[in-house]
């Protein structure tokens, strides 16, 4: 049977800091907004939406009988928490030069690994929260420091106590594992295949190296409140690439999961 248009399945919402994953039939190329997009040999893809993500954007699918679909995406936009802090002292707002070389090289470490491309298709998967609990910051919230606006947070941190165990969200292969980097104390990311990663901060204690293959739910380190860390907490993060995304955008919300751990009292 021949490809016909609109033939492209998508799961996700086109919002903001959003991770939209997708099928087209196997043999298809895309490009978004001119840029190509990695396709696995099944069809299956993934997208990202930065957090000021522009509203209009474009989607084009070439099938394997060369028809070319042009899909225009209309990208939701979201509101931020913005919070005013002053009196902060000039030792906080800017580190010594040791340790700004320190966290730059720290940074450029972070960035190699989720450069990586590794061929597997866990990113396709049902992600669960690697840890559950009280939600204490929020993606894309700024905290503006003596007028000065500070980087936006690009995570969501679970509040829980130091030696909370963490486990996978969905398979993958270790590609960080440091016990301390100086803005995020110990610091591992997972790669999910074609580009998905997901990266855990503050941690106490870390179960799994470099290289290392996992499976959604094996216990991988424990919370702490490790670098610059004010108390212990997961600080979750999501990636396409070098592209900051909300991992909230690929797990079911954090009230339906407490609410079915919670005991049925009869």
């Amino acid at each position: 049977m021949p490809v016909q248009a609109n033939q492209i399945d998508f799961q996700g919402k086109f919002e903001q800091g959003a991770l939209v994953r997708g099928t087209v039939p196997a043999g298809s190329q895309i490009t978004l907004n001119g840029q190509d997009v990695k396709v696995t040999p099944n069809g299956e893809f993934a997208i990202g939406f930065e957090r000021e993500a522009k509203a209009e954007q474009m989607l084009e699918v070439v099938y394997p009988n060369g028809l070319t679909e042009l899909k225009p995406l209309k990208i939701a936009a979201r509101e931020y928490k913005i919070d005013r802090v002053t009196g902060i002292s000039k030792k906080i707002m800017k580190p010594d030069p040791q340790a700004q070389k320190r966290a730059a090289e720290d940074a450029k470490q972070t960035r190699a690994a989720r450069n990586k491309f590794i061929d597997q298709t866990a990113f396709m998967q049902d992600f669960i929260w690697p840890v559950t609990g009280r939600i204490s910051g929020v993606y894309g919230s700024q905290r503006v420091y003596n007028d000065v606006p500070g980087n936006p947070h690009y995570g969501v941190d679970v509040a829980r106590p130091t030696g909370t165990v963490v486990v996978a969200p969905a398979d993958g292969v270790i590609t960080l594992s440091v016990a301390d980097m100086f803005y995020s104390g110990g610091t591992m990311i997972i790669d999910h295949g074609y580009g998905v990663s997901s990266t855990f901060l503050h941690l106490s204690k870390l179960y799994v190296k470099e290289g290392d293959k996992v499976t959604q739910g094996q216990k991988l380190a424990e919370i702490g409140a490790t670098g610059r860390a004010t108390g212990p907490h997961l600080d979750w993060r999501l990636n396409w690439f070098q592209m900051r995304l909300d991992p909230v955008s690929i797990v079911p919300s954090m009230k339906s999961v407490l609410t079915a751990e919670k005991p049925i009292n009869n």
